[in-house]
């Protein structure tokens, strides 16, 4: 706001201009005897929002005050107008700064409580099964914990290992001819119901516990099931869990990468095979007392003795299917009547391939792509 204040022999002329439109002479005669002012007394003055050497065209207006008491009053309240013209040209500036602080107060306060909650949501993994979590870092209490192992004593003997030795010819025969047969290792989903003697299925089981294990606690145990109620329950079970699997918690990118294998929620090799193993790991071992004992590395331990498993069946002309029923641990636990300890890792379904089975025509990665000599 700009104010012109002028003083004439007749009065006092205040001219005020507001924002871009122009306010017009306001005359004001002086405190004088003589109230009255003719015409040839009167003075022009150019309207501040004029250019320079313009007058306004229009008559001017006139205020006549008695007093210069109200002149200075008039000039008071002009200074209040002024001020809050001031601010009200500045409150927008102001509403914005007040907006951008609380813009960052909000964003550094919402920033924070993500990071807490980062650090503490555990990492989303869909295809790791909750009941399958490693008992390695299963931390028992003090009070639990026993110096000694059950089975094991601390001063066991160490007796001589005497091994046959092959030459190196017979060497690599052995390896080739081994390794042509678990080259032809193939997971089948369509097998027979043709029986298998179940000692096959003893001996295959006794192989995979020659397998090495975390202080040799051998934290496995291998349910055997052939009962045909008891093989349709668990087809049952794990169909419910593996739709929603493919439906909702697997998500597109793995679903999409199994439709190469035609591979569904629907597993009737579950009721067809003759036997299926269910391989459960124990995450903590049992003492006579009651209390636990740690299994190291069980997870790793019994992976470790699976893999034994499959060239023992594969060795003895057994086909199956490497299954991991996602979420489906504790209910098939309940089932078969498995302590808490112990946690479901793998199921085999164990057979004869149909005679009109098929695989997918996939290949394996040559001897350069996974082997790397230093």
């Amino acid at each position: 706001m700009q104010r012109l204040l002028r003083e004439s022999k007749e009065g006092q002329t205040l001219a005020v201009r507001l924002g871009e439109e122009p306010v017009w002479p306001i005359h004001c005669p002086s405190d004088t005897a003589d109230s009255k002012v003719g015409p040839a007394k009167e003075r022009s003055w150019r309207g501040i929002g004029a250019r320079d050497g313009q007058t306004h065209p229009t008559e001017e207006r006139r205020l006549w005050m008695p007093s210069t008491g109200k002149l200075l009053n008039l000039e008071g309240r002009l200074h209040v107008f002024s001020v809050m013209a001031l601010f009200s040209s500045l409150t927008p500036v102001f509403i914005a700064i007040i907006c951008v602080l609380i813009g960052v107060i909000l964003k550094k306060t919402n920033g924070e409580k993500e990071k807490r909650e980062t650090k503490s949501k555990p990492l989303s993994r869909p295809w790791v099964d909750e009941d399958l979590k490693d008992g390695t870092d299963h931390h028992l209490e003090e009070e639990e914990v026993e110096e000694e192992w059950q089975g094991l004593d601390e001063n066991v003997a160490h007796v001589p290992f005497f091994v046959e030795r092959y030459s190196e010819a017979e060497m690599i025969q052995r390896s080739q001819m081994f390794y042509e047969l678990l080259n032809k290792r193939r997971s089948v989903r369509f097998l027979s119901d043709e029986p298998v003697p179940r000692e096959v299925i003893d001996n295959v089981i006794r192989t995979a516990g020659t397998s090495p294990s975390g202080a040799h606690t051998e934290p496995w145990t291998f349910v055997v099931v052939q009962d045909p109620h008891l093989k349709h329950k668990i087809r049952e079970i794990v169909e419910e869990e593996e739709e929603i699997n493919y439906k909702k918690r697997m998500g597109d990118r793995w679903v999409n990468d199994l439709k190469r294998l035609r591979t569904n929620w629907i597993k009737e090799y579950l009721d067809t095979a003759p036997y299926l193993i269910l391989i459960f790991k124990q995450v903590y071992g049992q003492l006579p007392n009651g209390k636990k004992k740690t299994h190291y590395y069980n997870e790793i331990s019994v992976s470790i003795a699976c893999g034994i498993l499959l060239a023992a069946l594969q060795n003895a002309g057994l086909y199956t299917v490497t299954s991991t029923p996602l979420n489906c641990g504790p209910q098939l636990r309940v089932l078969l009547q498995r302590p808490a300890n112990e946690k479901l890792l793998l199921l085999l379904p164990v057979g004869y391939p149909k005679k009109d089975a098929t695989v997918p025509a996939l290949t394996r990665k040559p001897l350069e792509d996974i082997m790397v000599v230093m």
